[in-house]
């Protein structure tokens, strides 16, 4: 039963996490990107380039 209890946690976490990422994009929509938001995504992409780069 623990196991059972533990995947409707896991599940309504993975809901919850779903749900905030559409308010994000949904906010972002109607307020439009931040250009500070915009460049922090921007760095964050170059970085994981530059990882992924590296570990090859």
């Amino acid at each position: 039963m623990t196991k059972s209890k533990q995947q409707q946690e896991a599940h309504g976490i993975g809901q919850i996490e779903q749900q905030l990422n559409h308010q994000m994009e949904a906010a972002a929509e109607i307020q439009g990107r931040s250009k500070l938001d915009q460049e922090i995504k921007k760095a964050t992409h170059r970085h994981l380039d530059q990882s992924n780069k590296l570990s090859e």
